[in-house]
């Protein structure tokens, strides 16, 4: 099933609110998500000081192991190569 951009900023919002992080200007971009573009791209906003360092201390906690770490860069390639 194919999730609407707006579907997926608001599971971003809960996963980020999951952890303790809201970015007040998470949205959907508004010049492309008028257009005709299926994907239009996601406005992270604006946050102040205190909300970037929250997000940094929480991306710093996870445990993310290199198996991952290989597939986001297979992953990136692979879309830059289209």
């Amino acid at each position: 099933m194919l999730r609407t951009t707006e579907e997926i900023v608001e599971s971003l919002r809960d996963a980020l609110a999951g952890v303790g992080v809201r970015l007040p200007s998470l949205c959907v971009d508004p010049v492309t998500g008028a257009s005709g573009e299926p994907f239009a791209l996601v406005d992270l906003g604006r946050c102040n000081v205190r909300t970037a360092e929250r997000l940094t201390d929480v991306l710093n906690a996870m445990s993310v192991g290199e198996e991952l770490r290989v597939k986001v860069r297979q992953v990136n390639r692979q879309r830059r190569s289209r």
